[in-house]
């Protein structure tokens, strides 16, 4: 498994970014008219002052109203679909860096346009500054260049745009994570080749505990753990695997054998905890989002197989990118080759239920979704190794019995037992 560099998994606060604009605005203005006046002090635009002030407090009043209205419905809007796909979305999408960029045009266009009123008619001269007046222009254009770019991307918003980026997040995680089988090993199972027979680790001498309110665990930074075991020559065993919740009192991790304590504060700062999983480091979370979305659309409430069936066609992507890699990680050595961090990680089995289990439940009652897991698992069964197919076949026997059982009618049993990939657009005879 690859070392990971560390992301900032949690606490990703853009707060910054529209106060960043409106210091840099309110700098700006204070200092740019004050040039102007120094270095060109005989341009003046030909607006009076009444119309200059006019303009310039409409467009202040404007943008506070603008911003106020616009990011309302952008956020409603964001909350109301993610709540309909997943409520686990409605982070992911609130934390668009380029809304707050948005944000912070508009507040630096309202600062400046406060600040240039500061300077119309100034000592009374009944003069307007010209380029202090142009950046106001130029600001309210941008303003207006972002609003419809801020439109544009509430597109994300569309299902299969979610349903794309969960997918696409999915497979570059488990592309960095799981090493591809090398061709001819054999090792497609669950049963670790002797090289990786689970070692005996030395006796606990350190306990790691987490204080507090439940926390997520959203990452380890493994090159910092392998780097502080390596130091006091011991073997770090994390106890929760990443995308768990730890509760008060509870132990993160066992420092096994070694010369010294390890510091914990060092321990801590390599645990990465939030109130919400996230993608780092965690392919079963992506499974676990796409698999919401299925059963969410499943809901009577909703009643909409057809998107069952689009979050299958990625489900399917993760399970063949899945098949196909080595799953017998959590195991990280020093240079030396001594063992030092080991961490709980899911196996194919957890995976293959996950993805599965519940749209199968689910979607028992709907012949698209039946018709589309059919082919799904005919599909990708002949393309793995034979040491993952098993627990396929399990699931395909799974779907066979909840078709016979979840449909009175011959016909709709005949129905739902064909593959097809669109569920109901040309199923295989």
């Amino acid at each position: 498994m690859k070392t990971l560099r560390r992301r900032h998994a949690f606490g990703e606060s853009f707060w910054w970014i529209p106060m960043g604009y409106a210091l840099a605005a309110l700098a700006f203005g204070m200092a740019f008219p004050r040039l102007e006046v120094r270095f060109f002090p005989g341009q003046f635009s030909a607006l009076s002052a009444e119309a200059a002030i006019g303009i310039f407090s409409s467009v202040a009043s404007g943008m506070m109203a603008l911003t106020g209205i616009v990011f309302s419905l952008a956020f409603v809007m964001m909350q109301f679909n993610a709540t309909a796909y997943s409520p686990r979305l409605v982070l992911w999408l609130s934390r668009d860096p380029f809304v707050f960029h948005a944000i912070g045009v508009f507040t630096a266009t309202f600062i400046y346009a406060l600040s240039a009123l500061a300077w119309v008619g100034r000592a009374h001269s009944g003069s307007v500054p010209l380029l202090t007046s142009w950046c106001v222009v130029v600001l309210v254009v941008a303003s207006v260049m972002v609003l419809a770019r801020l439109v544009q991307r509430l597109a994300l918003l569309k299902i299969s745009n979610v349903l794309s980026y969960v997918g696409k997040t999915g497979r570059q995680v488990i592309v960095e994570m799981y090493p591809p089988l090398s061709a001819g090993s054999g090792e497609g199972g669950e049963v670790e080749p002797a090289s990786q027979v689970k070692p005996v680790l030395p006796p606990v001498r350190q306990t790691l505990c987490h204080f507090g309110a439940p926390r997520v665990i959203g990452a380890f930074d493994l090159v910092s753990l392998v780097r502080l075991a390596t130091q006091a020559d011991a073997v770090i065993e994390m106890v929760e695997s990443v995308g768990e919740a730890t509760m008060d009192g509870a132990p993160l991790l066992h420092v096994r054998g070694g010369q010294a304590p390890i510091a914990e504060a060092g321990l801590r700062k390599a645990i990465l905890l939030g109130p919400e999983r996230t993608f780092e480091q965690d392919p079963k979370y992506a499974l676990r989002l796409l698999v919401d979305i299925a059963i969410k659309a499943l809901s009577p409430a909703i009643n909409d197989p057809t998107t069952a069936v689009q979050a299958l066609d990625y489900v399917e992507d993760l399970l063949r990118c899945l098949g196909n890699r080595r799953l017998q990680a959590g195991r990280l050595y020093d240079a030396a080759g001594n063992l030092r961090v080991t961490f709980p990680c899911p196996r194919w089995q957890d995976f293959v239920s996950l993805a599965l289990e519940e749209i199968r439940y689910y979607g028992a009652g709907s012949i698209q979704v039946m018709r589309r897991m059919r082919a799904l698992l005919r599909d990708v069964i002949p393309d793995l190794p034979p040491q993952r197919q098993a627990v396929l076949r399990v699931y395909l026997e799974r779907v066979d019995t909840g078709v016979n059982r979840g449909f009175a009618l011959l016909d709709d049993r005949r129905s739902a037992s064909m593959e097809d990939r669109q569920g109901l657009g040309m199923a295989r005879q």
